[in-house]
């Protein structure tokens, strides 16, 4: 039985792994997690295991750790798989976001060629991680039934309502929430259309709660570490430059997007705010090369609607664990981090 450990450092990273912990488990191995806040062990089920202690990991001994954040304790035992966190929504520069090093990992389990060949690039580069395309773990149970409770049955399947789910990162200077709350207001009152809104949890609290302030029969705001399933009960989405906008087109449905940071086809970009409901309602209507772009488009970032990427990050994580890593070169020292996380921690054995 190969044991494998999950390195949490975020609430997000939940619907991330839990798929691949079911895929683990199908193939009749172990995994564990280890928490970097004691409050999330709140958001376990009974039946998955927590290692509490550095001791305990190093018992435990996994052959790989599977983390979803960008750091993660290089003294733990086993390879360090990185998952992402998300699309490349190109919030950023290149150097200072998605395709940053931080010389932690010896394997990225990359999306789709999007991320893919600039990754390779790097490898090359670097030669110290391999990078293998095997989808995001997380996507899988959106190709699956959808079985979560509606928030919105539809009462005559030939008249649904189209839901709209709006979503928004948290950072000021890109979300759309500091800038749409009188149009959604607005628009909320239409009887023609429902409403799920779900932010960031790092969103400004006085935001979060004005769209509160909203709910009603038709609009509902929800606090959810699982958003899949409202991915899948929405027609449309309503966001900015959020990397939860990827996840909703891979489903092959339409996203309105408010000053997005990198606007292409596959979007229905809108500037003006007071544009929002004219933009929805065309997008709706799901216009033939708006939906021809989202094609496109979901064949650059995650090409795989089968639900097995977990299995496949497995895969690539134990071809490296039987090979080892001696064919790779060695990684930077990372002094400064590496010191950091030993702080944090107590553990200052460096071999």
């Amino acid at each position: 039985m190969k044991r494998y450990l999950f390195f949490v450092s975020q609430l997000y990273s939940l619907s991330i792994v839990r798929p691949l912990q079911k895929a683990i488990r199908e193939r009749g191995d172990e995994v564990a997690w280890f928490l970097n806040q004691k409050q999330y062990a709140d958001y376990l089920n009974e039946d998955e295991k927590q290692l509490a202690t550095v001791q305990d990991v190093m018992d435990y001994n996994p052959c790989a750790v599977f983390v979803a954040s960008n750091t993660v304790p290089d003294f733990f035992p086993g390879i360090k798989v990185q998952l992402f966190h998300g699309f490349n929504a190109q919030k950023r520069d290149e150097n200072k976001g998605h395709f940053r090093l931080r010389g932690f990992f010896d394997l990225y389990c990359t999306q789709g060629p999007s991320t893919t060949e600039p990754f390779k690039a790097l490898a090359r580069e670097h030669q110290n991680f391999e990078v293998v395309e095997t989808g995001w773990s997380k996507m899988d149970p959106l190709f699956e039934p959808f079985s979560a409770k509606a928030f919105f049955p539809p009462e005559n399947t030939e008249k649904k309502k189209p839901t709209i789910l709006m979503t928004s990162t948290f950072t000021p200077a890109l979300s759309a929430a500091f800038h749409l709350f009188e149009q959604v207001k607005r628009m909320s009152q239409r009887e023609d259309w429902n409403w799920l809104i779900t932010f960031h949890p790092k969103m400004d609290p006085e935001i979060v709660s004005k769209y509160k302030s909203l709910q009603s029969d038709n609009l509902h705001f929800v606090e959810t570490d699982d958003i899949i399933p409202l991915l899948q009960e929405a027609d449309l989405m309503l966001s900015d430059t959020s990397s939860i906008i990827s996840e909703f087109l891979l489903q092959q449905k339409p996203a309105v997007t408010f000053k997005n940071r990198v606007p292409g086809a596959h979007l229905v970009n809108i500037t003006d705010a007071d544009d929002i409901e004219q933009a929805i309602e065309q997008a709706l209507t799901k216009p033939p090369e708006l939906m021809s772009a989202i094609e496109d488009y979901i064949n650059l970032i995650h090409p795989y609607m089968d639900g097995k990427s977990s299995h496949r990050v497995i895969d690539a994580t134990d071809s490296l664990v039987e090979r080892g890593r001696k064919h790779l070169k060695a990684k930077p020292l990372n002094l400064y981090r590496r010191l950091k996380v030993r702080h944090k921690y107590g553990y200052y054995k460096f071999w």
